[in-house]
């Protein structure tokens, strides 16, 4: 591209000032399509903030930059490719995603193969067609979801509560946690024993001590090994660490109020080297702590 400098002037010159203008480097009545000392001024503070040479003009590294950091969440549809997308509205999404949990790195403006694996895992956390591609559905998902993550940064949240708190939730919250093969409903089980443990009266219960039908308000929460088909319902990706409070909140939003649904899926009936009954309760034993803290007002 020719480079755009002071006097010059036309639709390629008003382009530059609006981008600057939506950055807050311009003002509005700035934008004349004549490329002033003004502009000049904006495009060197814009230079200065992202490392490139304050010439005042601009050529095509600093158009490249401008118009990548001009690009909001929404403007366009991103995936995985050759080159990558790179971008404002990456770092946005980016952002989004570790804020509710979904780790992508530091945000780096890149939609490079662990951003599309973080979209993959919020997609099926949210019951959606986990294709990697942010589009419609994906994006109205996180706009759905926008006071959890707006102003936020990537959480690093504690997976554990103090005794009170967790034992307040329990008493407060009801749901039912099921299992539909011998081990996860053995964690099923155990998670439902931990909980009335901490608080006698807990809500929190395994399937098989229902004395009555659920009713269509009590949230169901299916422990599943890999393979087992979602059924297009939420579906959390069991991980240790920080982000599985936040990832199993965003399932819950999603789930809705009327006979609400979601699944957790284990990696495996083997934590590290753990035999099955340690395992069994080391992943309830985690899933109880990330239940309670998700379950939080």
């Amino acid at each position: 591209m020719d480079t755009i400098k002071t006097g010059d002037s036309g639709a390629a010159v008003r382009d530059v000032q609006g981008k600057l203008a939506a950055l807050g480097l311009l003002d509005a009545e700035a934008c004349t399509g004549t490329f002033d000392e003004a502009t000049a001024a904006a495009v060197r503070a814009f230079c200065r903030t992202h490392g490139i040479r304050e010439t005042g003009e601009v050529d095509e590294k600093t158009w490249s930059a401008l118009l990548d950091a001009s690009f909001q969440l929404g403007d366009r549809t991103l995936y995985l490719r050759m080159p990558f997308f790179h971008g404002n509205d990456v770092v946005q999404l980016q952002t989004a995603l570790g804020s509710l949990g979904f780790d992508c790195g530091n945000p780096d403006g890149i939609f490079g193969a662990h951003t599309e694996a973080a979209v993959r895992k919020f997609q099926l956390n949210l019951g959606l067609f986990n294709d990697g591609i942010v589009g419609a559905a994906t994006y109205a998902a996180l706009q759905n979801l926008k006071f959890s993550w707006a102003g936020k940064s990537p959480a690093h949240e504690s997976l554990y509560l103090g005794f009170a708190r967790a034992a307040d939730v329990l008493e407060t919250c009801t749901l039912c946690l099921f299992g539909t093969e011998e081990f996860t409903r053995s964690v099923a089980s155990r998670m439902s024993n931990l909980a009335l443990a901490t608080n006698p009266h807990s809500k929190i219960m395994s399937a098989d001590s229902l004395l009555v039908a659920p009713g269509d308000d009590m949230l169901m929460v299916h422990i599943v090994l890999p393979g087992t088909p979602s059924e297009g319902i939420p579906v959390v990706l069991y991980e240790d660490g920080e982000g599985l409070a936040l990832r199993l909140r965003s399932a819950i939003e999603a789930a809705g109020t009327t006979a609400p649904r979601i699944a957790v899926e284990l990696p495996g009936t083997q934590w590290e080297m753990a035999g099955e009954g340690r395992s069994a309760q080391h992943y309830a034993i985690t899933l109880l702590d990330a239940l309670c803290v998700s379950l939080l007002p």
